[in-house]
């Protein structure tokens, strides 16, 4: 029964919290479970963190002082103090980029029943005076579905926030935290925290434009296939200087690499990594030869690779290796370390008609 006497309220909403904790813990567990896999289930792409916790008993009704006791107890209005955390129980999504927060809160519509939203980045973004992190917070409750099955049934009370944001403002907010006295403070301090915050904002975007430029630069690697010829563009030598869209990249490596691998999948990091190799034993090294190279060497080395596996059969030889041996082939002096010294030693008795 909900009454004006705090001392009283303290002792009933201990007294719940008490006897629920342990049920609120499996509740908090199963929202995370059931989130990730709804995330999983949908387009969103990748998601770095979904945590949640059971807020801590004193630390809620330390809350509920603060925002809420004064206001209630002035209109004379009786209240439980559980009505009014609605952040019992949290959960937190960090997206890697900012335009993933609208995509996640869909999907969390879609399947819970919506309470109440705050959205901290509306909030921020409308004044010029004010500094904090960001992100989007809903209230969010079972529903539909997910009541429908039972699997949620035990826990249909149990209201919980949702806390999403990006990566980097994740990380704004840790330090958001660290901050002390952001209010009565003296402008030259204030104006050098907003110049922080600002830096976190754009770092947001620049992430976001990066992503997005790099995915353009893989679809146009991918989508626009190279003819058979090889490119048309002279090698140069050695010193002279290449322009620097030539050069090989990770980008246009993948272009050249999957023209001839088609039902390879070429993962980014080793990509990465190996177009360093390449450009670690010749810094000036173009798309244009990696082309040649293939064109003019991809039948002897996979004539090799069908030798090699035949006589090894518990060992692999990926598109990487084949690559390996191209380049070594059109030039063994400058790619002699391209290959380890066994796998060139093997290789050249091979050229010359030997077997090991």
């Amino acid at each position: 029964m909900p009454s004006l006497d705090f001392e009283r309220e303290k002792r009933v909403f201990r007294d719940f919290y008490d006897r629920n904790r342990r049920q609120l813990e499996e509740a908090r567990d199963v929202f995370i479970r059931l989130i990730g896999d709804q995330i999983r289930q949908s387009d969103i792409g990748e998601v770095t963190k979904i945590e949640g916790r059971v807020k801590d008993r004193e630390e809620c009704i330390k809350k509920f002082h603060r925002k809420y006791q004064e206001k209630l107890e002035a209109d004379e209005q009786p209240y439980e103090i559980r009505d009014f955390i609605s952040d019992l129980i949290g959960i937190r999504i960090v997206c890697l980029y900012e335009d993933q927060i609208a995509l996640v809160s869909e999907v969390l519509q879609q399947n819970y029943r919506l309470i109440e939203v705050t959205d901290k980045i509306s909030a921020v973004e409308s004044t010029e005076d004010s500094f904090g992190y960001k992100g989007l917070h809903m209230d969010l409750a079972p529903d539909g579905e997910l009541l429908g099955s039972g699997f949620c049934l035990p826990y249909e009370d149990f209201r919980f926030e949702v806390q999403i944001r990006s990566l980097i403002q994740d990380a704004w907010s840790v330090l958001d935290h660290k901050i002390k006295y952001k209010k009565s403070i003296p402008n030259d301090l204030k104006r050098r925290i907003n110049v922080l915050s600002a830096l976190f904002e754009l770092a947001d975007r620049e992430f976001k434009e990066i992503r997005n430029a790099t995915a353009a630069l893989i679809r146009e690697a991918t989508d626009d296939p190279l003819g058979e010829a090889p490119v048309a563009e002279t090698a140069p030598s050695r010193g002279a200087g290449v322009a620097s869209e030539k050069i090989i990249n990770a980008f246009n490596f993948l272009r050249v690499a999957g023209h001839f691998f088609r039902d390879f999948e070429f993962e980014d990091y080793k990509v990465d990594g190996f177009v360093q190799d390449i450009l670690r034993l010749h810094p000036e090294f173009t798309k244009g030869e990696l082309h040649h190279c293939l064109v003019d060497h991809l039948k002897q080395v996979r004539e090799y690779r069908d030798l090699y596996l035949a006589e090894n059969a518990d060992h692999s030889f990926s598109p990487y290796t084949v690559i390996r041996h191209c380049l070594y082939l059109s030039d063994p002096r400058t790619f002699q370390r391209i290959l380890s010294r066994v796998s060139r030693e093997r290789f050249v008795a091979f050229l010359a008609g030997g077997r090991d």
